[in-house]
């Protein structure tokens, strides 16, 4: 399939496309939820984890929150099998196990989601040919209103460190959007739109499509990554007046399709996971000037039985290992990071437990993963191994239609 076809309908870009494929893809075979139930709306009140046993239970850390936490799901809307809106559930900090708690409804296509740092408002994309992102306060889950990212199909939104600017990527028509946030946590008229006109389209590209728009951990500057472009492109960001100034740009190899960029908390390295060439890159970062150079790419770890693509690539907090959703080959890779973040060293693969892991989280302390499989309708909880970074499935997947985000609070 060409990287840059669109799927024909409304709304359908090539991202929710591939996810759709579900019957058209080799998918190579892994352990199958079997006795999770078919997806269902995620405000069931059963779980789809199993009582927590020896094997699934994790001692309580001292100075994390006892008891359930919130936990919110991002969907399509406007797809056969969807959801009705943000999914919200509760998990257990220390087994994983998840509890559906009910639906924030009115919001078209909420693919994707993130929280303001004070933990009050959600944010979501609407993923809709309209582009536009909305804010819902948390504590009664009342919906605050929307406003337009000008342009189509956007996939992802950060909020922000100082809290008073959300930066959204529309990836059908290649452009980064900018609003403001004000006390209430509701949204301001946008205050900036840049369009990637330049470089030219990857091979096999019709144009360029952000698929991310994040923050450096120096504040200083952001980044949007645009896999048409085969670029990460560096702003600095207006803190005042809300508008960008692009002062760099990255190149990958032409093709490599760059999806999503991560940072190492040492703040001077960063990994790309390329979604169209199956490869994973680190990249230096020099937080002076905001510029980005990107290493040779690397294997995701995936078989070659299945197509692949991969989504998603987090680091541990403490720097040391880093986590790949390879979606096709339906894996999660785990990376050992080494020489203070300049070099991965692939260990090897878990299977996710899913079908098709479009988007990966963890819990906040850092102590739980969490995979959200878009074709199988299910969000996967796996145990992280503070000294090894081994991952373990923590239970029956969770189910939750089209499941696209899983955001742990």
């Amino acid at each position: 399939m060409s990287s840059g076809a669109e799927a024909s309908g409304a709304g359908w870009g090539r991202r929710r496309f591939l996810g759709a494929l579900g019957g058209t893809a080799a998918v190579v075979a892994v352990p199958a939820p079997a006795s999770a139930p078919a997806p269902a709306e995620p405000g069931s009140t059963s779980a789809a984890s199993p009582a927590p046993t020896p094997s699934t239970h994790r001692p309580h850390r001292t100075g994390e929150p006892a008891g359930p936490r919130p936990l919110c799901l991002g969907t399509y809307t406007s797809v056969d099998g969807g959801g009705t809106g943000i999914g919200l559930a509760t998990y257990d900090p220390a087994t994983g196990r998840i509890t559906g708690t009910g639906t924030v409804t009115g919001i078209a296509d909420p693919s994707y989601l993130a929280v303001h740092p004070d933990g009050r408002t959600l944010y979501a994309v609407d993923e809709r040919p309209a582009g536009a992102v909305t804010a819902v306060r948390l504590a009664d889950r009342q919906v605050l209103g929307a406003r337009g990212t000008g342009g189509a199909g956007p996939c992802h939104l950060s909020v922000h460190p100082t809290g008073r600017w959300l930066l959204s990527a529309n990836y059908t028509s290649g452009s980064v959007a900018v609003h403001p946030i004000a006390a209430s946590g509701a949204l301001g008229e946008r205050t900036a739109l840049v369009e990637h006109s330049t470089p030219r389209p990857g091979p096999g590209q019709d144009g360029p499509h952000a698929h991310q728009f994040v923050t450096s951990p120096d504040g200083g500057h952001v980044l949007a990554v645009d896999l048409g472009t085969d670029t990460v492109y560096t702003y600095r960001l207006d803190t005042a007046k809300g508008t960008l100034t692009e002062v760099s740009q990255a190149h990958t190899r032409p093709g490599a399709g760059p999806r999503h960029l991560t940072f190492h908390p040492g703040g001077r390295y960063a990994y790309l996971a390329n979604e169209v060439d199956d490869t994973v890159a680190v990249c230096a970062y020099d937080p002076a000037t905001g510029a980005l150079s990107i290493g040779d790419p690397q294997p995701s770890g995936s078989t070659g039985t299945a197509t692949n693509y991969p989504a998603q690539i987090l680091v541990t907090a403490n720097g040391s290992y880093a986590f790949l959703a390879n979606r096709g080959d339906n894996t999660l890779a785990r990376y050992a990071v080494e020489a203070d973040g300049a070099r991965l060293r692939l260990l090897g693969t878990v299977p996710v437990s899913g079908d098709f892991p479009r988007q990966i989280a963890f819990s906040p302390d850092g102590a739980l993963l969490f995979a959200a499989n878009q074709r199988s309708g299910t969000v996967s909880v796996f145990l992280v191994d503070d000294a090894s970074g081994e991952l373990r499935l923590a239970g029956v997947p969770f189910a939750s239609p089209v499941a696209v985000c899983a955001l742990p609070l």
